[in-house]
Formats: C-alpha cells, sequence, structure tokens
C-alpha cells in the first residue's frame, strides 16, 4: 500500500493516462483514510488537508492518480436573482446543513429537513445525482475527524393534524430563572 502524506510537487503531465480512486465525500473529507483505485492499487491517505474532487494525488511515469468523488443525491434550488439565493442560502444555513453555491443555483444535501423546509416554504426544488462539494468556512476552523453536534436536544415537529415536541435530557450548568412564582 502507498502512503500519501502530500501531494506530487510541480505539475504532473496531462496527457498521463488518469486512474481514479472514487470515493465518497464524507470519507473524502476526512485527513486519514484508505482507498482503492481503479487499477487495484490501494493507498493510505494521512494527510495535512483534505482532498478535493479532480486533485491528482499521486503520480509514476506511466499514469497520474486522480481524486474521483462519488456523486449523491441533492436537492438544486435554483434562485432567479441575487435577492433571493441571499434568501434561499440564509434559510438552508439556518439549518446548520453544508451548501454549494454555483451561477444559478444552490445544491444541498438530500435531507428530510431540509425538503420540509423547502416545501414549507413554497421553494422550488429538483432533485438530482451531482458531485457535491459544499463550502467549506474560510474562518481557518478546520472539521477533522470528529463531528460536532449543534442540536440543543430540543424538536418539535406535526403530523398533519397534531403536533409534539420532544425533550432530550438537556442539562444547564448555568443558574437561570423561570420567573417569580406568587401564590
Amino acid at each position: 500500500m502507498q502512503i500519501i502524506k502530500e501531494l506530487p510537487d510541480g505539475e504532473v503531465p496531462e496527457e498521463l493516462p488518469a486512474v481514479s480512486l472514487k470515493v465518497e465525500r464524507r470519507v473524502l473529507a476526512k485527513r486519514r483514510w484508505r482507498g482503492e483505485a481503479d487499477d487495484g492499487a490501494e493507498f493510505g491517505f494521512d494527510l495535512s488537508a483534505p482532498l478535493r474532487h479532480g486533485d491528482v494525488f499521486h503520480a509514476t511515469d506511466e499514469k497520474r492518480y486522480l481524486i474521483d468523488q462519488k456523486p449523491e443525491p441533492v436537492f438544486k434550488v435554483a434562485y432567479p436573482d441575487p435577492q433571493e439565493a441571499a434568501h434561499r442560502a440564509w434559510q438552508v444555513g439556518n439549518l446548520h446543513f453544508p451548501a454549494q453555491f454555483t451561477e444559478g443555483y444552490l445544491l444541498v444535501e438530500d435531507d428530510l429537513a431540509i425538503r420540509q423546509m423547502l416545501e414549507r416554504n413554497e421553494i422550488p426544488y429538483e432533485e438530482a445525482d451531482e458531485v457535491f462539494q459544499p463550502v467549506v468556512a474560510a474562518s481557518g476552523h478546520h472539521h477533522h475527524d470528529h463531528s460536532h453536534d449543534h442540536d440543543h436536544d430540543e424538536h418539535s415537529h406535526s403530523h398533519g393534524d397534531h403536533s409534539h415536541s420532544h425533550e432530550h435530557g438537556h442539562t444547564h450548568d448555568h443558574p437561570h430563572s423561570h420567573g417569580s412564582h406568587h401564590h
């Protein structure tokens, strides 16, 4: 197995035959993972930053190896004008889901919460299978091999003519008041 710690130095000749290593976005987002290229070559990745779709990560005298991110189910949300683009991006961002922005539409992952929000707000969308490359925050904050849960452990939803909420053992480690109770 070939261990890849950094991308090849210098330009890799475009005329070299390309060999794909197909990988899912969630694996590609990691810095350490293993994969097998179409020709059977095995690679272990131990990188300082994640690779992206189309990156050439290894080259020999005969061929170059590149990342081929697998398409995945997404919602394509068109926007007719910049104001609508900003509004729809804000609505998706409010749900803390990654999004990819193009000239005429935004892509978000196919998720029930997104679907419900789009339908509730009567935002037209279409389902598609595309290579999804969401925006990575440019704040210098990197997500490594662990996840953060931004759920506040209380949610509600409705089923047609009734609704209910769930509470999941959310504890506060700070004092707070629920108002004064005078009897």
